[in-house]
């Protein structure tokens, strides 16, 4: 057994995260260090740390004498960018993109409004480089080169808007766009409606239009859901009981 715990520790996550994610260790299971470094094969050292990580992520705690308890879902640290990535890769992506999607529907405008004021001359050159970038990979299945552009794109976005709290749900937003292509939630070439927006949206912020810059990016989320429903459609309503 080797003694690199960094390597083995992440490892370790990579198959004990999305366990608890998908439920295969319901809320108020009691898990032993030992046990799971048996089950593991790691050491015990290297058990506590990657437990360690999971509490910072509030999917467990860790209680002397007890062992560790996972925790609820209501309690889980949802915008920590690895319990999103788990979360997509289980059985709970569809709801989790939706939910995803619709807190971009509501903060990417807010802030490519404010990118529109306060943006540097720099992110105003970094959006249309990215933009362009985009429209460069946007034909021939070249996804992850898109990818790379899209997620730079809404990085320098919410980073533009001058605030600290819309700058730090860039990773959010990455993993967002990362599960859409990697879990083939989406078509096999970007909607060219989209990719436009884009371009159109970098110009908006360059030319110092709080209002275009807003519609556009309301404008580029809304198409972002209405590729779920084609995609990926809502389950219907309940029927009404009957009298």
């Amino acid at each position: 057994m080797t003694t690199q715990g960094g390597g083995l520790h992440a490892r370790v996550l990579e198959r004990l995260g999305p366990a608890i994610t998908e439920g295969q260790y319901p809320a108020g299971s009691v898990l032993r260090t030992d046990e799971l470094a048996q089950r593991y094969e790691v050491s015990r050292s290297v058990m506590r740390e990657a437990v360690r990580v999971l509490e910072s992520m509030h999917l467990v705690a860790s209680r002397r004498r007890v062992g560790v308890t996972v925790l609820p879902a209501e309690e889980w640290n949802v915008y920590d960018p690895q319990v999103i990535r788990w979360r997509l890769a289980g059985a709970d992506r569809p709801r989790q993109l939706r939910s995803l999607t619709v807190l971009r529907s509501a903060v990417e405008p807010v802030a490519a409004g404010l990118a529109a004021r306060h943006a540097t001359s720099a992110q105003c050159a970094e959006l249309t480089e990215n933009a362009l970038g985009m429209v460069a990979h946007s034909r021939g299945h070249r996804l992850e080169g898109y990818l790379r552009h899209d997620i730079a794109f809404h990085r320098v976005v919410l980073r533009a808007s001058g605030n600290e709290m819309f700058a730090r749900l860039g990773d959010v937003v990455a993993e967002v766009l990362s599960g859409r292509t990697h879990h083939q939630v989406m078509f096999h070439d970007p909607d060219p409606a989209a990719v436009t927006l884009h371009v159109r949206l970098a110009e908006a912020v360059r030319e110092r239009d709080a209002d275009r810059a807003e519609a556009l990016t309301r404008e580029i989320t809304i198409g972002a859901l209405q590729e779920l429903d084609i995609l990926d459609p809502p389950p219907p309503p309940p029927a009404p009981a009957e009298s």
